[in-house]
């Protein structure tokens, strides 16, 4: 019952980033504070879901074959909200 669990979560954080396209229609998410803090919540979350995915793939043994693209798509996803947030910072202080 906990690998279920685990794995619905799991499946529900590959669709949450997604919801930033539709977010990005509107006027006031394109200006600067708003847009910068809304970017940075996403890959904060998209660093949080592969953590997560990855620990509950390695410690909880939720290891069936939907977890396992879960874990390749939210760790890709980790991998681009680093990528994002380091770009931030860079642009922050240079």
């Amino acid at each position: 019952m906990k690998n279920k669990i685990l794995t619905a979560v799991s499946t529900i954080m590959i669709l949450v980033p997604w919801t930033i396209l539709p977010l990005r229609t509107f006027d006031w998410a394109l200006e600067s504070p708003a847009a910068e803090i809304m970017i940075a919540c996403y890959a904060a979350f998209m660093i949080f879901s592969g953590v997560f995915t990855i620990i509950s793939y390695v410690k909880a043994n939720a290891q069936n074959n939907l977890m396992k693209v879960c874990l390749i798509v939210n760790s890709l996803y980790a991998v681009v909200g680093v990528v994002f947030l380091g770009m931030m910072v860079n642009t922050h202080f240079m």
